[in-house]
């Protein structure tokens, strides 16, 4: 007897998930010490969402 997990792929794969999570983590540091740098909380979510989209090509090259 097979269950849906057996015939479905995950939904994420490990590379992508790895890289999500690295993207995630860069844009939280950048967010973080833009904030304790003294930049307004709105501008310092902007670094952080602009610095973890960066970070997403590079990680997907970097990370193989």
């Amino acid at each position: 007897m097979t269950t849906p997990s057996d015939t479905e792929p995950p939904f994420l794969t490990l590379h992508t998930t790895v890289v999500l999570l690295g993207a995630l983590f860069a844009g939280i540091v950048t967010g973080a010490l833009s904030h304790l740098g003294g930049v307004p909380p709105a501008l310092a979510v902007l670094a952080g969402l602009t610095a973890a989209g960066g970070a997403v090509p590079v990680l997907r090259t970097l990370i193989r």
